[in-house]
């Protein structure tokens, strides 16, 4: 995941690069089978541990999403973590830090 997060006077814009296939389930592969669904399901994001999004997502979302929010009250120096859980149960964790 790449985050880059810049603050703006009273708010910061948080731009989020997910690595993800985001397969929807109704794909057929090669042979014809259908390839199973694998999407993320839930994303979150945290100001200085405290949440500040909370997303639910589904199969239609594309390959390698992109998120861009903003924040009010962040300031540079501030840490942003973003925390995405896909249909198969990982996770991945990722922080920046507010320029």
């Amino acid at each position: 995941m790449r985050i880059r997060a810049q603050a703006s006077g009273d708010k910061a814009t948080v731009r989020v690069l997910m690595s993800h296939e985001m397969e929807s389930g109704q794909r057929k592969d090669a042979s014809g089978k259908t390839v199973p669904a694998w999407f993320i399901q839930e994303v979150t994001a945290n100001l200085n541990g405290k949440q500040v999004l909370a997303a639910e997502w589904g199969p239609a979302v594309s390959k390698n999403p992109f998120l861009q929010f903003a924040i009010k009250g962040a300031k540079a120096g501030d840490k942003i973590a973003v925390t995405w859980k896909d249909s198969k149960g990982d996770t991945r964790t990722d922080e920046a830090t507010v320029s």
